[in-house]
């Protein structure tokens, strides 16, 4: 009975920061990210090996959010051709970019399978048709990343209930 949905681009990286302003959220110095993340370094022994993780064995961010680094990318809403990066600094009223292509989504975060410059608070990364190879289905889902074990999600559900019409956009 609520509405829920991924967050922007811009509402991932302000609850990633959790006010920081350093290049992760618990400042700049890549060693500490054992402390905070999953990551290739810490996911496993051999590639192999490496998973995904139980949300919550790592550190929290300053405002209790667990595993905005690493672990898994997770989708946001946005666009990544020319999208969020193009809207510059200063305040932006609506900072929600739709795609225009199929593939032209974004996940942030970092996953389990990446070393820590893709863990930054401002790493991003465009999806990818690779990442459905083995679907099976005809047509391919837009959603189902059989291929792409290191990308997950998390849902947002916003304090004012949209329209009809805005959840449907």
């Amino acid at each position: 009975g609520h509405f829920y949905r991924l967050p922007t681009e811009a509402e991932w990286e302000y609850a990633c920061r959790a006010g920081s302003d350093t290049a992760y959220s618990f400042g700049n110095d890549a060693a500490a990210l054992a402390d905070h993340a999953w990551s290739f370094e810490n996911s496993a022994e051999g590639y192999e090996n490496t998973q995904s993780h139980k949300v919550g064995l790592k550190k929290p961010n300053a405002w209790g959010l667990h595993d905005m680094h690493g672990n898994v990318w997770e989708w946001v809403l946005g666009r990544h051709d020319g999208g969020y990066v193009t809207l510059g600094a200063g305040t932006v009223v609506n900072p929600m970019t739709l795609p225009q292509a199929p593939w032209d989504q974004v996940v942030r975060g970092g996953s389990w399978n990446d070393d820590p410059p893709d863990l930054r608070s401002a790493a991003r990364r465009a999806a990818n048709h690779d990442w459905q190879a083995s679907d099976p289905q005809l047509p391919k889902s837009l959603w189902f990343t059989t291929d792409a074990k290191w990308v997950g999600f998390r849902l947002v559900r916003p304090k004012n209930v949209p329209s009809a019409e805005e959840m449907h956009r």
